[in-house]
């Protein structure tokens, strides 16, 4: 091209001339995905992280709520690659979800990429993927999983960087969300999206993640989006229906009465306690048999105790003062 003065510069407007997004224009799914979000449903082997896709793909473009919650305010054309399950068994599973819906498979709108590998590292396969993506003009793409679409090392940022930047191209090209399911971590901790396996990258490229993980034996599902507020602790569990078919779906809070742990009793308080029980004061070895404090750690919260006027010290032993028999939980907020 022909550089003249009036292409050298790169295209502005002023802040007033940008367009202002519709509202409705947010969320592809309400909570869960935004309209045109890159990023990852992430979570260990065997959790439901295909079933989870799947149900978002289903609804997209059927309209149908996803897990029977959460609105789809942009419903359209739906395209997925299954890259680990023959296409027999990616109709089986979307059959079942279309059974369980009332939906006929017939009339949903959503498209099967057939081919028997589909590498994102190679341009013969990223130009046919455009070009799919270009025919079908999808609302949703969905990838599933990330470690059969390339052989690059995804420890690696500058080739972790490549592939995600195709994505991220691929998703403005066209307009469209794209949902790629990836594996955490086994001993990720903190923050779910920072527990993605591989680079940090993966992290800082996504809009909208989910992530499903295990807390002893429930199933919780949270989220997180670049421009909204994530979710915490929505549980799910993976049910059978009556005829069979296999879903995620979220429990009913009242089905699973959860016991609330208290939080454990600093030092103090528990010397406290000790002694607001007691019916005469205690010497230091019997304080220390009950509490199983070594006497130095003892010995350091009686005189806080005591430079705070809560217990006192007589020839028998340690006692509370007198109308100091405060609660511990007030105690330890003083």
């Amino acid at each position: 091209m022909e550089i003249t003065q009036e292409n050298r510069r790169l295209p502005v407007c002023r802040l007033a001339e940008l367009e202002e997004p519709a509202p409705e224009a947010r969320w592809l799914v309400e909570s869960l995905w935004g309209r045109a979000a890159v990023g990852f449903v992430a979570g260990h082997p065997k959790v439901g992280k295909t079933w989870l896709g799947l149900d978002l793909a289903l609804s997209v473009a059927t309209g149908t709520r996803c897990l029977d919650h959460f609105e789809v305010q942009d419903p359209g054309e739906v395209l997925v690659y299954l890259a680990e399950d023959h296409p027999h068994t990616v109709r089986e599973r979307l059959a079942g979800l279309c059974q369980l819906r009332g939906l006929r498979i017939e009339e949903v709108a959503l498209h099967v990429i057939t081919a028997p590998a589909v590498r994102l590292d190679i341009e013969r396969d990223r130009a046919r993927l455009i070009e799919t993506v270009a025919a079908i003009r999808p609302r949703l793409l969905l990838l599933d999983p990330l470690v059969r679409l390339h052989r690059r090392d995804e420890n690696h940022a500058g080739e972790v960087a490549e592939l995600l930047t195709y994505l991220r191209d691929l998703q403005r090209l066209q307009d469209l969300a794209v949902i790629v399911v990836h594996h955490l971590r086994k001993n990720g901790g903190g923050r779910a999206g920072q527990a993605l396996r591989g680079s940090g990258d993966f992290h800082a490229w996504i809009d909208s993640g989910l992530y499903l993980r295990y807390q002893r034996d429930r199933l919780l599902l949270s989220a997180e989006h670049r421009h909204a507020p994530g979710l915490e602790g929505i549980e799910l569990r993976l049910a059978s229906s009556e005829a069979g078919t296999t879903h995620l779906e979220v429990v009913d809070s009242r089905e699973r009465a959860v016991p609330i742990r208290p939080e454990p009793l600093s030092p103090p308080d528990r010397v406290v306690e000790v002694l607001a029980s007691a019916t005469r004061p205690l010497t230091r070895v019997e304080l220390r048999k009950r509490l199983r404090m070594n006497n130095q750690r003892l010995g350091a919260v009686l005189e806080e105790l005591q430079e705070r006027s809560l217990v006192s010290r007589s020839q028998q032993g340690w006692l509370l003062v007198e109308g100091k028999d405060e609660t511990p939980k007030s105690i330890s907020k003083a």
